[in-house]
C-alpha cells in the first residue's frame, strides 16, 4: 500500500476533490488525464474503498474520501513549508512564516509589528495575506499556514487561540442621520436601519447576523462590501449605516462626512487572538514571530495602563 501513498498522488487526489474532476486535477498538476485516473485509481485499490464517487458530471468524495482529504491537505501542506524553510536555509534565510490575518489587525496592528520583526529578524521571511477569520482557522488546520491573527466569536476544534490585541465596534453614519447627533447607542437601538455590511465569510459579519439574531430580529442587508473603506464611503453617501472597528476607521473619520457612534453592548469590545494548530509544533522561525507577537500585546497592555494611572 506505502508504494502507492505519496505526495504526487495526494496531489492529484486533493486536486481532483477541489475540482470535482479528476482530469481537471491533471490539467492543474499538468499530468496525462490517464495517469492522474491510474495514480488514484491505484490508491483506491490498495487502501480497499473508494475515495470518490464517479458520474458523468466528474467526481465527489465518499465519507472516507473526506477523511483522506481532510489529511493529505495538512500533509501536503506540511511538506511545501518543509521545502521552502529548506530553500530558504540554502539561500543563507532561517526559515519562512505563512501568516494569515484577518483586515483589522492588518489595518491597527500588523504593519508596525513586521517593521520591528524585520529589522529585529532579517534572516527571517515573512508572507502574510490577508484572510477571513473563518478560512485563517480551516487553512492552519489543513496545514497551510503557520500562525493566523482572529477575530474568533465561534471557537473551532484543534485551533489553539491566545489574546493578541482588542478594539471596539462602532455604528457608522452619516453626519446627516439622526444617529449622528447621539453618543453612544445599544445595537438594538439601530436594527430598523439599513446596513452596510461586510461579505458573510468574515467574523464582523457572522458577529452581525448573531447579534441580531439574539435580539430575535433580522437584519436589512442593503450591499455587501469586501472592505471597510468601501464601506465608509458608501455610508458617507448616505446609502446605510455601518458596523466597524472604531481603530481601523480614524483616517476615513477624518476625511469623510461620517461620525462614530459608540456601542454600549458588552459584546461590542473584541479580543483579536492569536491562531496556531493544536498539538503541532511550529517550526523556530514561526516561534520567533509569535514571541514578536507577544512582545506587541505586552507593550499595548503596558500602555493602557499608564494611561489609566
Amino acid at each position: 500500500m506505502k508504494d502507492n501513498f505519496d505526495l504526487a498522488t495526494l496531489r492529484v487526489v486533493v486536486a481532483a476533490a477541489d475540482h470535482g474532476s479528476i482530469s481537471a486535477a491533471g490539467d492543474q498538476l499538468e499530468l496525462a488525464i490517464a495517469a492522474a485516473s491510474a495514480r488514484v485509481t491505484a490508491l483506491e485499490k490498495s487502501l480497499g474503498f473508494r475515495i470518490f464517487e464517479r458520474s458523468p458530471r466528474g467526481v465527489h468524495l465518499t465519507p472516507n474520501g473526506s477523511v483522506l482529504v481532510e489529511r493529505a491537505r495538512r500533509i501536503i501542506g506540511d511538506a511545501d513549508r518543509l521545502y521552502e524553510d529548506m530553500y530558504e536555509y540554502r539561500q543563507g534565510l532561517e526559515g519562512h512564516v505563512h501568516v494569515l490575518a484577518n483586515s483589522s489587525s492588518l489595518l491597527q496592528v500588523l504593519p508596525g509589528v513586521l517593521k520591528t520583526f524585520a529589522q529585529q529578524s532579517p534572516r527571517i521571511r515573512v508572507e502574510v495575506e490577508e484572510r477571513g477569520s473563518s478560512q485563517t482557522q480551516r487553512s492552519l488546520l489543513e496545514g497551510l499556514a503557520d500562525v493566523g491573527v482572529v477575530d474568533a466569536p465561534i471557537r473551532v476544534r484543534g485551533i489553539d487561540l491566545e489574546d493578541f490585541f482588542s478594539d471596539n465596534l462602532v455604528i457608522v453614519a452619516h453626519v446627516d442621520h439622526p444617529l449622528a447627533r447621539r453618543d453612544a447607542v445599544y445595537f438594538d437601538d439601530v436594527l430598523d436601519e439599513e446596513f452596510i455590511a461586510l461579505i458573510e465569510s468574515t467574523a464582523l459579519s457572522a458577529r452581525l447576523a448573531m447579534s441580531a439574531s439574539a435580539a430575535n430580529r433580522t437584519l436589512r442587508i442593503r450591499m455587501r462590501m469586501h472592505g471597510f473603506d468601501a464601506i465608509t464611503r458608501m455610508v458617507s453617501a448616505g446609502l446605510g449605516v455601518g458596523m466597524l472597528p472604531l481603530q481601523a476607521i480614524r483616517p476615513q473619520l477624518s476625511t469623510l462626512p461620517i461620525k462614530a457612534v459608540r456601542l454600549r453592548d458588552a459584546w461590542a469590545t473584541r479580543v483579536h487572538r492569536i491562531a496556531t494548530r493544536r498539538n503541532i509544533p511550529v517550526s523556530p522561525a514561526a516561534q520567533t514571530f509569535i514571541e514578536a507577537l507577544r512582545t506587541e500585546r505586552r507593550r499595548r497592555k503596558k500602555t493602557a495602563d499608564d494611561q489609566a494611572v
